[in-house]
């Protein structure tokens, strides 16, 4: 374990104390104790990362699996993650590592140099932080950020959007997408099912949109959890008047695992639903996911389709220089 210790950014001595300043979580950890993460951790008055350099989960993915769907579609993300979040979602599909310890899970040796040079090796175009979540290994996407741009490649935080304001605004520079989970739009259920808070996440939007970086939005809708039609209009509202109409939106089908393993399947009539009260509300990019069905990009202009995709492959693309190649309409997104 000592290879991988690095020490942490983001933190002050308190007594015989750490306080980390990396999450809204600011946990207040004991000598040789960790934080809410489990990765991170006191070490003789100093607070280490235990995972820098020890990804658990690496693998080719096609970009639209992020789900990124205007960011360089038909491309590969060469994407890593390492074990520990600090939330702790009852329907979390990557539980086996995201609620372990760093001892409890194989990892590979693989530093940042290494990230990329397999990365260009595998003739990806980009580098994505996921699986867990992404803030919890903060140095180490940073370093492998921070190589990715002087090899040419772009960078994606795929992210739960718990961040403090001052690391996001740091890594801002380095990373060209962001994919942020919006879980609800309620506290109650952020607090009761995420073990975490709304609000912070609302922020880190606000400031994706305020430093014009690229994000999509994802939501999981879980029956009788947060599939209130209501709620999800006051969201998809907030959306539209807080970060634009442009907000690139996925509706995603809920399947039963973890501690949620007893409740049925999301209807799709439910994901529609809220498809259509997204549309009505002013979003003009809205999918569904995790659904066996074409997921297609309309031109919000001509309505003709201007990326045609079926699961994770493009079966079409109508986009030129971020335009429309039927109506010359721009198209938000990252296109090269």
């Amino acid at each position: 374990m000592a290879e991988s210790l690095k020490l942490a950014k983001y933190w002050i001595k308190k007594g015989k104390y750490v306080r980390c300043q990396l999450c809204p979580h600011n946990c207040i950890i004991a000598e040789g104790k960790s934080g809410n993460c489990k990765v991170r951790k006191n070490i003789s008055g100093k607070l280490y990362s235990l995972v820098y350099g020890k990804p658990c989960s690496i693998a080719v993915d096609p970009i639209e699996k992020k789900p990124q769907y205007h960011f360089l579609p038909g491309t590969s993300a060469f994407s890593i993650g390492t074990p520990g979040c600090n939330m702790h979602c009852k329907f979390c599909q990557n539980y086996e590592i995201s609620q372990a310890s760093p001892e409890d899970i194989p990892s590979k040796d693989l530093m940042p140099k290494d990230v990329i040079k397999e990365a260009v090796d595998s003739g990806c175009r980009s580098v994505a932080y996921t699986y867990t979540e992404p803030t919890i290994f903060y140095e180490y996407a940073e370093d492998c950020a921070r190589l990715a741009h002087k090899a040419g490649l772009k960078n994606i935080f795929v992210t739960n959007g718990y961040i403090n304001e001052k690391p996001l605004l740091d890594i801002l520079p380095l990373i060209d997408g962001f994919h942020v989970d919006l879980k609800g739009f309620r506290e109650d259920y952020y607090k009761n099912i995420c073990f975490a808070e709304l609000k912070p996440v609302l922020d880190t939007l606000k400031i994706l949109k305020k430093n014009n970086k690229w994000f999509e939005i994802i939501n999981l809708i879980v029956p009788g959890l947060n599939d209130d039609i209501k709620i999800i209009k006051e969201m998809c509202s907030w959306i539209n008047k807080e970060l634009g109409s442009d907000t690139v939106v996925h509706f995603s089908r809920f399947y039963p695992c973890y501690r949620l393993g007893d409740l049925e399947p999301t209807p799709i009539e439910t994901l529609e639903k809220a498809a259509d009260i997204a549309r009505k509300t002013g979003l003009r990019y809205v999918y569904i996911g995790n659904v066996p069905k074409e997921d297609n990009t309309i031109c919000p202009k001509c309505r003709k389709i201007i990326i045609r995709r079926k699961y994770f492959d493009i079966l079409e693309n109508n986009i030129s220089d971020g335009k429309c190649r039927f109506c010359k309409q721009k198209i938000s997104g990252v296109w090269q």
